[in-house]
């Protein structure tokens, strides 16, 4: 049963709890806030209720207090995983004017963090102060991302050099191919995309560069790509994969990028 849904097909409850999460951000930072945006599989398509993030950007005119953030950590622990898991990341105009890179924010929530936020009362005060996954996600929130309050994508947010764009999924691909066996969809499905993107240029949803694989990689790695495409978009979480066929996919894939990018350099 496919599974995969975007902003404009997925069902009333996702609606709700992201005009939710916004309506409680307004209330939150106020007149601060400058825009509320999707970015991810729910904006470009691929949602899976069963194991996909809703993805957020909050931007707003100047930096949060720590209080601020208190409430905000208080909001995402009780609405994210409730019943989706949310990633949310707010950043002031000043972190986007004078853009750096790992990309300095002011609060971040996700589930990853959710231990922390928990159990360390000074969590808030020394958590990290830059992002390098930021690079990528504004990168994508400007081709693909949706305004679901605010001023328009091309007003706030800019151009991410291409450099910081790719060093962003770079990091993520080195994680995949060394996960690949324990998280065989998500990873085959990110390093794919990585090569459709260092390939062609493409900025591309997991699902879509599953789809694209099929048609442009080798056929033996076919039945792999089916498969991990097959339970990314349905309710099988953890699909047996023989681990000899990730492992030949993934060197395929590394020693392209590796090359493609040797190239251009």
């Amino acid at each position: 049963m496919n599974m995969s849904y975007n902003w404009e097909t997925c069902s009333e409850e996702i609606r709700e709890l992201v005009y939710h999460l916004l309506d409680k951000t307004k209330e939150i930072v106020a007149e601060k806030l400058v825009g509320f945006y999707l970015h991810g599989s729910l904006a470009m398509g691929g949602f899976n209720p069963k194991n996909s993030d809703i993805d957020i950007l909050v931007v707003t005119a100047d930096s949060i207090s720590i209080e601020t953030k208190r409430i905000l950590a208080k909001l995402f622990l009780e609405c994210s995983n409730n019943p989706f898991p949310v990633e949310v990341s707010f950043l002031n105009e000043a972190h986007l004017k004078d853009w750096d890179y790992p990309t300095p924010f002011d609060f971040h929530y996700s589930e990853q963090w959710r231990n922390r936020y928990e159990e360390e009362t000074a969590f808030l005060k020394d958590m990290p102060k830059t992002d390098a996954d930021l690079a990528a996600h504004i990168t994508i929130t400007n081709h693909r991302g949706i305004v679901i309050w605010g001023r328009a994508i091309s007003e706030v947010f800019p151009i991410v050099p291409k450099t910081h764009y790719i060093s962003s999924i770079l990091s993520d691909f080195e994680d995949c191919v060394k996960n690949i066996v324990r998280d065989p969809v998500y990873c085959t499905l990110n390093l794919l995309r990585v090569y459709w993107y260092v390939k062609e240029g493409v900025i591309s949803s997991k699902q879509e560069a599953g789809d694209w694989g099929l048609t442009v990689l080798p056929k033996e790695f076919n039945s792999t790509i089916q498969q991990v495409v097959a339970a990314y978009a349905s309710e099988e979480q953890n699909p047996i994969v023989e681990s000899t066929h990730l492992f030949r996919i993934r060197d395929y894939l590394k020693r392209e990028v590796e090359e493609l990018l040797r190239t251009e350099v």
